[in-house]
């Protein structure tokens, strides 16, 4: 029978277990959509909490140093592996009020308090030298421009524009030798040049140079559909804008990449901004049992590098004090690792994780070698080394105390365990057995229980469709398309386009759905016609296909780019699809 102090325990337990989540405070962290920011720039200041809130906030702390423009709640809900999650975002449209590195201060959710945070606001750049005639224009820039081999480097583009952007397509940089990785999403601002009033987006990219040497990043490429009117255009029902394209250049960035330092000693070559090493254990490391497993953690956390950089870290063996036949005297069974990488806006963050089983077969004391990772501060330009120190474990036999065998003295940082300090149990062990006979019935009953209702809640699967011959053959044209393109086949790509045309605007009765933009059945079997049905991007390549085909330059024709934007119309349609007749937001990179 189990006693009454421990029937107290589960009952605490259970009500514990069953409190509703709002007993506890909400967790309430404070970011930023980018950080630094300008004296004239606007920002997002993001409040981010795990539960719902005591009551409303209070954003008046905040007018001291900002301007509040405008905000935005949304939350989401989410159900993973039997636990519930939810969190809550309220998102502020800030501009800071003067320079220097300014306080986000607490804010009162009723009883919940937010986190503190800060944000560096610099001087404004009014004085930029750009020409405030353009309205549309790119800004790109490096930085550091003169970075070590595999070092970070951050690539930024803003797209400056003081029009209405219907839609706009932008290359990605291009860059040999390079790992380039596009940092989280784009982010939409107001700013002000020279008195002139512009929106910024801006996108950031991390790129790490595999060799030293001058490299440069070649111009980036954006064409827009800018909105030259609102005045309707009834040849088409939704077409209710007049669009001209405008095709615009970044200027190109060279990157000095310089060789690892010679004062690097390391063996193996690791850049980053900052880096963590930590180790855990799942239970008392100094009081191991024979025959008992024991987890050791081992956890390697970089920003400014990329995870294929980071090292080994379970690499030297243990040994056992005074005793030879350490792998038959301890047992270690590594599991794979985890390797995790983290885009965020400031730049990637790498993460690697090694779980270590260790079973000692034999009581002693036994050595973990340290474990030291050189890498080269990028900020501070120096050497550093990350170190987890030698580490000594001790094995108990069962019984809970080291028996009487010849063994060195332990180091002065381990407390050799004696045997007047064996524990007593609490709890009798028939008493431990029926304790856990009771929870493990109570568990089991829960687990068939629920089985029962996914079995009887079950859908039944649905039918296997097969395709129509139609599909069938759109599917087959897209596949000649891309061979064409792949080959670089001129005149086996416009004869893949206009057999996809053929299936992709006939409709399953043999109506042509083109016939609504005004585009007769005799007429879609030409690229042109083609052409007036895609969107810009694609419209343009299919255009330069058609001019190359009757050039004399086929043999020269590059397919890539072509069928790039072919996939992407494709995914543009399937938007579309799925919200009817929604348009999408603008200004979409």
């Amino acid at each position: 029978m189990m006693s009454m102090n421990t029937i107290k325990k589960l009952f605490f337990l259970l009500m514990l277990s069953l409190a509703p989540a709002a007993v506890f405070a909400a967790q309430i962290s404070v970011s930023f959509d980018r950080n630094p920011v300008s004296l004239d720039e606007s920002f997002q200041i993001i409040f981010t909490a795990n539960d719902t809130p005591d009551n409303d906030p209070d954003f008046s702390p905040l007018e001291q140093d900002f301007e509040i423009l405008g905000q935005s709640q949304s939350s989401n809900s989410s159900w993973i592996n039997g636990k519930s999650s939810k969190t809550v975002q309220w998102t502020l449209n800030a501009m800071a009020k003067h320079p220097g590195s300014l306080a986000v201060p607490p804010v009162k959710f009723g009883d919940d308090v937010s986190q503190p945070n800060s944000i560096l606001v610099t001087q404004a750049t009014g004085n930029k030298a750009v020409n405030t005639d353009d309205d549309l224009f790119l800004e790109v820039e490096a930085n550091p421009q003169s970075p070590y081999v595999q070092s970070q480097v951050l690539y930024t583009v803003r797209l400056y524009r003081r029009v209405e952007i219907a839609q706009a397509a932008l290359n990605e940089p291009e860059l040999g030798d390079a790992v380039i990785e596009k940092l989280g999403d784009d982010s939409n601002y107001n700013t002000q040049i020279n008195g002139v009033n512009y929106l910024v987006t801006e996108r950031k990219y991390a790129i790490f140079p595999q060799k030293s040497g001058t490299i440069t990043i070649k111009p980036l490429a954006l064409t827009a559909e800018v909105v030259a009117s609102s005045r309707p255009n009834f040849n088409g029902f939704f077409n209710s804008q007049t669009t001209k394209t405008k095709k615009i250049l970044s200027k190109s960035v060279t990157l000095d990449v310089k060789p690892a330092p010679a004062a690097f000693t390391g063996k193996h070559w690791l850049s980053a901004e900052q880096l963590v090493l930590k180790e855990e254990w799942s239970g008392d490391n100094q009081q191991m049992k024979v025959g008992e497993p024991l987890t050791r953690t081992l956890t390697l956390l970089a920003k400014g590098t990329t995870v294929g950089q980071l090292p080994e870290l379970n690499a030297g063996k243990p040994v056992l004090s005074g005793a030879e036949g350490i792998d038959e005297q301890l047992k270690t069974y590594p599991d794979q690792p985890v390797l995790q990488e983290q885009k965020k806006p400031e730049g990637l963050i790498a993460f690697r994780e090694e779980k270590i089983a260790i079973i000692p077969s034999k009581a002693g004391f036994y050595k973990l070698p340290a474990i030291e990772i050189p890498w080269f501060n990028s900020q501070s330009q120096k050497m550093e080394i990350a170190k987890i120190p030698e580490t000594t474990i001790t094995a108990l036999e069962a019984a809970g105390t080291v028996p009487d065998m010849a063994v060195p003295v332990a180091p002065v940082s381990v407390q050799q365990p004696q045997k007047s300090e064996a524990v007593t149990p609490i709890i009798s062990q028939p008493q431990q057995q029926n304790i856990w006979l009771w929870v493990s019935v109570f568990l089991g009953s829960g687990w068939l229980a629920t089985l029962a209702y996914f079995l009887i809640k079950r859908p039944a699967k649905k039918p296997v469709v097969e395709k129509s011959e139609r599909e069938i053959r759109l599917e087959d044209s897209i596949k000649s398309l891309k061979k064409a393109c792949a080959e670089n086949n001129a005149a086996a790509a416009k004869d893949a386009l206009l057999a996809w045309g053929r299936q992709k605007y006939i409709a399953r009765d043999g109506v042509y759905a083109a016939s609504q933009s005004g585009i007769g059945a005799a007429n879609v079997a030409s690229l042109g016609a083609i052409a007036e049905l895609s969107d810009a991007r694609l419209r343009d390549e299919i255009l330069l296909l058609n001019q190359v085909l009757y050039g004399k330059s086929a043999d020269q024709w590059q397919g890539k780019k072509l069928f790039q934007a072919f996939v992407e119309n494709k995914a543009r349609e399937k938007i579309a699809a799925k919200d009817d007749d929604k348009l999408e937001p603008l200004y979409r990179l």
